[in-house]
């Protein structure tokens, strides 16, 4: 039986197949489908769980390097909430850019994961250092 943090299986062997310079997409529940890239679906209902909640499964067990974001999450959204998203990463470096470019990095990852977040342009991408 598992007895870590995370339970969920298909989450586990996502994670566990990242490796130094992989990136991971952690989304929101409007992400597109990227068919190219396993999806770990982890939605229930809007807001459970949101992509600050994966994250503190995840960061523990995980080298976080960079991170990108959309520069569209600080117009669209308080400093509490990025507050929120930078106590989850610990404090991590968040490159910001533009939400095009952001997508352009998607196909590169390992895998996503689709949260039922609701925050506008809360999705990032983390780099395994």
């Amino acid at each position: 039986m598992i007895t870590t943090k995370i339970l969920n299986p298909a989450l586990l062997h996502l994670i566990s197949r990242i490796r130094h310079t992989n990136t991971l997409v952690i989304c929101d529940y409007a992400f597109p489908f990227w068919p190219e890239i396993e999806t770990v679906d982890l939605t229930l209902v809007k807001d459970i769980p949101t992509i600050p909640q994966v994250l503190e499964a995840i960061v523990p067990n995980f080298v976080v390097g960079p991170v990108f974001m959309a520069e569209e999450f600080k117009s669209h959204n308080d400093d509490l909430k990025l507050a929120e998203f930078n106590r989850a990463l610990n404090n991590a470096d968040i490159t910001f850019e533009p939400h095009v470019e952001f997508k352009k990095r998607v196909p590169k990852s390992i895998g996503l994961i689709r949260t039922a977040d609701t925050t506008p342009y809360g999705n990032l991408i983390i780099e395994s250092a």
